[in-house]
C-alpha cells in the first residue's frame, strides 16, 4: 500500500508538456548539483535509461516499487529520486527486490535518476536548504564543507518540549527527543537522513539543539555528555523536501511536467 501525501502538478506556461532529451536532464543536474565534487555512496545521475524523452518527470524520496509502480500509474516517462536503486558494499545481481524494481522500471520504458549527497548539500535545491525553509530557521547557511551540516537560528526561543511540538506540527511525525539541558533552544545545527554521526561536529559550532534524521544508541549518550540537545525527525520526514524542490525546479527551466508522490515511510 502506498499514499500520495502530496501531489503537485506543474505544467509549462502554454499548459502542454515540452519534451525533454534524457541526456540533456542528466546532463543539466549533474552540473547544477556539482555532482563531480562529492564521493559519495552511491552512483549519482542517470540509474537507469528508459527509451523515451520526459514530458512528465514524477519525484519521490526512494526509488521503491511503491513509488515506480505509482509513476506508471500517473503515465511518468522518468522517476527523480533521492535514494536511487545501487549503493556501495550491497550485492550487485539484479535478483529479488532489486530485480523486480529494475524488471518494473525496464518494462515501462521510464528513466530513473538518482542524486544524494549532492542534493543534500545544494545551496537553494537541496535537502539542508528546503528544510530550514519549511521549519522557518533562519540565518540558515552550511557550517561545514560542502554544505552537509547547516547552522541557523529559530525565530523566536522555544524549550526541548516546544521545539519538538513544532517539527511534528510540520513534518506530520513526532520526532524523538533528547533533551540534555534546560536552557532556551535559539540556535540549531541540522543534517537530513541519516546524519546522528555529525553531533559531535554540530556540538563544535556552540549550538543548542541538533537536528537530524535517526538516531543510534550511542546518540543519546553523546547529546547528554555534549549537553546538545538532539531531535531525530525522520529519516523520509527531513528528505521529501529537496527532491521535490528539483523536481519543480526542472520543470520551470525545462517546461516538462513533474509531480511530487510522497509514499508513505515512517522512519
Amino acid at each position: 500500500m502506498f499514499r500520495w501525501a502530496s501531489l503537485i502538478p506543474i505544467v509549462s506556461s502554454l499548459g502542454v508538456a515540452s519534451m525533454l532529451e534524457i541526456n540533456t536532464l542528466r546532463d543539466y543536474c549533474e552540473g547544477l548539483l556539482a555532482c563531480a565534487e562529492f564521493e559519495d555512496y552511491c552512483p549519482n545521475g542517470l540509474q537507469l535509461e528508459g527509451d523515451r524523452p520526459v514530458r512528465l518527470l514524477v519525484s519521490g524520496v526512494t526509488a521503491s516499487l511503491a513509488l515506480i509502480d505509482a509513476a506508471i500509474t500517473q503515465g511518468a516517462d522518468a522517476i527523480l529520486v533521492h535514494h536511487g536503486l545501487f549503493w556501495k558494499g550491497e550485492p550487485s545481481c539484479l535478483v529479488g527486490m532489486r530485480g523486480r524494481r529494475v524488471r518494473a522500471l525496464m518494462r515501462s520504458g521510464l528513466s530513473l535518476y538518482a542524486y544524494h549527497l549532492p542534493l543534500d548539500a545544494h545551496p537553494e535545491l537541496g535537502n539542508n536548504r528546503q528544510l530550514a525553509h519549511v521549519l522557518g530557521i533562519v540565518d540558515a547557511g552550511p557550517a561545514r564543507t560542502r554544505g552537509l551540516v547547516w547552522r541557523g537560528r529559530l525565530r523566536c526561543h522555544m524549550d526541548a518540549v516546544e521545539l519538538a511540538s513544532e517539527v511534528a506540527r510540520v513534518l506530520k511525525r513526532q520526532p524523538l527527543c533528547v533533551a540534555a539541558h534546560e536552557r532556551p533552544i535559539e540556535s540549531l545545527a541540522w543534517s537530513t537522513g541519516a546524519a546522528q554521526g555529525f553531533i559531535e561536529e554540530a556540538a563544535g559550532l556552540g549550538v543548542d539543539a541538533y537536528l537530524s534524521g535517526e538516531i543510534s544508541e550511542q546518540t543519546t549518550h553523546q547529546a547528554r555528555e555534549l549537553g546538545l540537545s538532539y531531535f531525530a525527525a525522520g529519516h523520509h520526514a527531513t528528505e521529501r523536501y529537496g527532491v521535490r524542490a528539483l523536481g519543480a525546479h526542472l520543470a520551470e527551466r525545462f517546461g516538462i511536467e513533474h509531480r511530487f508522490l510522497d509514499i508513505d515511510n515512517p522512519v
